[in-house]
């Protein structure tokens, strides 16, 4: 299996804010849509509402929730209607029924002008095929949006050189589009979308189109812009290992419903139907799940700026962890020397830190640090101590029941 790094975790303020809501979204492809709404509404199947009416529904009753700053992903086979949500969204396809929010502004209810308007300065696409304008260059090409909005031309090509240098194109920003390779424009694409700082960018199975190999490399640079830029995406893909790799949060679909939504590690662990495990039955989950996943409460021993010592209340194994009193991990000592430490300035101890992982490494980073160690304490950000783990919780969680699917 390939080495996929998973999951994007964002962390503070933007995670506690919703960017997107969709509310009991349906759409219904027919000549009398609204025929149907009385028979989805009693429960019927969407083979039950084609034989009675001859109406096709792609979405039934969608209601998701997408944070500020996430990548969150809709997932599905061909035909479940995560292509239909995406456009919904932004209105290239009309919903049924239901709301569409952007940061609580109703799209569904956005007039023509309005809309055309939420297009250029809120939300920008990412297609499967790069929809790239072949009789412009390059650089042409990504200030296309900008050239919409009515942002004047010095403005427009600053912004444009500017994120075609981030996606490592500068150097052909007088060419056209016939001359780059696919995956050099799936990155023109995502730099025109990039450059109108939309706060919804929505990707259509973007790197479906992409050779395998071409494919990992984009995975890998929109997880590093991410990084940079922290932007609210809205990915579309039909590939669960993409799903994972990419998603902050995933949602599966099927028959135009969610089935089931939440992390890619919830979803891992508790797949509820046999068409999710389906998909979770081959996930490598050595390189899905963190440290933070398997570790467990450690109790230190504190050491003050004075040398005053906190001893735990008991000592698992034959180490044990100090810690300062801001809780920052300072290194490990043998269990039987720690009384030594007593009335001795922490900073001089000369502690080694290398029994240390950060609370985000994954499992298969935290097998190898193990090797040799009896266990090895968990850090946050801040290098604080925040739990440990032994190589019995590692293998526990890497060799555990791969599809115990809860509530059929």
């Amino acid at each position: 299996m390939a080495n996929f790094v998973f999951g994007v975790q964002r962390s503070g303020s933007e995670s506690l804010t919703t960017r997107l809501t969709i509310e009991k979204v349906t759409k219904v492809f027919s000549d009398h849509p609204e025929q149907a709404l009385p028979l989805l509404a009693a429960g019927a199947s969407k083979d039950r509402v084609h034989s009675d009416l001859g109406a096709v529904v792609a979405l039934n009753g969608i209601s998701l929730s997408v944070p500020a700053g996430a990548v969150y992903m809709i997932m599905g086979l061909s035909g479940s209607g995560k292509s239909t949500l995406a456009r919904c969204v932004n209105r290239l396809i009309e919903p049924t029924a239901g709301r569409i929010l952007l940061d609580g502004e109703e799209i569904t209810a956005a007039s023509p002008q309005r809309l055309r308007e939420l297009r250029r300065t809120r939300m920008s696409m990412v297609f499967q095929h790069f929809a790239l304008l072949p009789h412009k260059s390059v650089v042409e090409n990504v200030e296309f949006g900008l050239k919409l909005r009515g942002t004047p031309a010095p403005e427009r090509r600053r912004k444009a050189e500017e994120f075609l240098a981030i996606v490592g194109l500068e150097k052909w920003a007088r060419y056209r589009p016939s001359n780059l390779s696919g995956g050099m424009r799936q990155r023109v694409g995502l730099a025109r979308a990039l450059a109108t700082d939309a706060d919804l960018m929505i990707m259509d199975e973007a790197f479906s189109a992409l050779d395998p190999l071409i494919r990992s490399e984009m995975q890998d640079e929109l997880l590093q812009l991410q990084k940079l830029l922290h932007k609210t995406i809205l990915f579309i893909t039909h590939d669960f290992q993409e799903a994972l790799k990419l998603g902050t949060r995933i949602a599966i679909l099927s028959d135009g419903m969610v089935v089931q939504e939440g992390t890619p590690q919830e979803i891992v662990l508790g797949p509820r139907s046999d068409y999710v495990a389906a998909f979770t039955r081959d996930v490598d989950r050595a390189r899905l799940f963190d440290a933070a996943s398997v570790m467990t409460p450690a109790e230190p021993i504190i050491i003050a700026g004075d040398g005053a010592l906190s001893m735990p209340s008991r000592m698992d194994g034959s180490q044990a962890f100090v810690v300062d009193g801001a809780g920052r991990f300072l290194g490990a000592v043998a269990a039987s020397d720690a009384a030594t430490l007593q009335g001795k300035d922490p900073a001089a101890l000369g502690l080694s830190r290398q029994g240390a992982i950060p609370m985000k490494a994954k499992l298969v980073d935290v097998a190898r640090a193990l090797s040799g160690a009896e266990q090895l304490a968990v850090t946050d950000e801040d290098g604080r101590l925040v739990g440990c783990i032994r190589g019995e919780q590692v293998l526990a969680r890497i060799g555990g029941p791969l599809s115990a699917t809860a509530s059929r």
